[in-house]
């Protein structure tokens, strides 16, 4: 009788290759119903983001360029990854290895490119408070999508790497046929956590630590407002500093999310990535908190979203609507 239960949990007849289903259970279905909902609101406020810099012509400017590559890594995120990790959680896999790998590769890539963009990010904000005389002409619309490109490409080509041993041996990768698992052994994930964590927020802390720096000497000024025309300059970069706030307060709700995922590295161990991993989840919902961020900080974004909820982006001429 219990071998007959046994068998009946497992996600194929009884072998010795054979995963072991969860069992569903209310909770259970609870769960997976509010993961979807994560999902699909992770989907709606990228594709904001994403709408609300594409048609508004003021919003064309380098540092939103970025913020605009962040929210499509956001969007694959909300419409990819999180209801494949949904659909490796409860139940078994029968998809094959290959896409298994496919769902894994994308999510790495995405990760990569979030950091590179951070890296970005950090980059502007610094040329922007600390020498603004020279930000205009350093800092172009070309450049920095040319920066968004290579950040892309070089994420691809990094994973693809990083899970070549992975696509080569899938029938040895994992013993159980329906579990869609992927081990990083401990040498690859220290080399990862070396050049996709350690690297990149290393130079974001020395940079932000710089931009503060010189936020704090620039509030002193403002304080003392000892003439009009260090009034002026102030005034000026009222905004730049406004949005280092808001783009630091971003950085360190990802990396604070990323954190968990390195754990197994700093410890020694074996990375394995599943869908049911606690600490993968907490990084798949940054992508939901950017935008909730910018809601909360930006005032153009909620201007934005305001126009395209009461369909007056339909409107003939509403790309040169002011919303700065």
């Amino acid at each position: 009788m219990v071998e007959t239960l046994e068998a009946a949990d497992l996600c194929v007849p009884p072998q010795n290759t054979s995963c072991r289903s969860l069992s569903v259970t209310p909770q259970a279905m609870l769960i997976e119903t509010l993961l979807y909902f994560i999902s699909l609101l992770t989907v709606l406020l990228n594709l904001l983001v994403i709408i609300s810099i594409s048609h508004f012509r003021q919003l064309h400017t380098p540092t939103n360029v970025i913020l605009l590559s962040l929210a499509v890594s956001d969007l694959i995120v909300g419409l990819v990854v999180m209801p494949a990790a949904i659909n490796r959680w409860p139940s078994c896999w029968f998809m094959g290895k290959i896409i298994c790998g496919i769902g894994y590769l994308i999510a790495f890539i995405i990760t990569s490119a979030s950091f590179g963009n951070m890296v970005l990010i950090s980059v502007d904000r610094y040329v922007a408070i600390c020498d603004p005389l020279r930000y205009s002409p350093m800092v172009t619309l070309s450049r920095v999508k040319v920066g968004v490109s290579l950040c892309w490409f070089c994420s691809v080509v990094y994973n693809v790497i990083i899970l070549k041993d992975y696509f080569s041996q899938t029938d040895l990768s994992n013993s159980c046929y329906q579990e869609c698992a992927v081990i990083i052994s401990y040498i690859s994930g220290a080399v990862d956590m070396v050049l996709t964590f350690f690297c990149p927020v290393t130079v974001i802390i020395v940079l932000y630590t710089r931009v503060f720096v010189v936020a704090v000497s620039q509030a002193r000024v403002m304080r003392s407002q000892i003439s009009t025309v260090k009034s002026n300059t102030v005034t000026v970069k009222k905004s730049e500093m406004r949005a280092a706030r808001t783009l630091g307060i971003t950085i360190v709700v990802f990396v604070l999310c990323l954190c968990p995922y390195y754990i197994p590295s700093i410890t020694g161990q074996d990375t394995i990535v599943g869908g049911s991993s606690a600490q993968n989840w907490l990084y798949y919902c940054n992508s939901t908190f950017n935008p909730l961020i910018y809601a909360f900080f930006y005032p153009w974004f909620r201007k934005a979203v305001k126009v395209i909820v009461s369909l007056q982006i339909l409107q003939p001429g509403s790309c040169k609507a002011k919303i700065m």
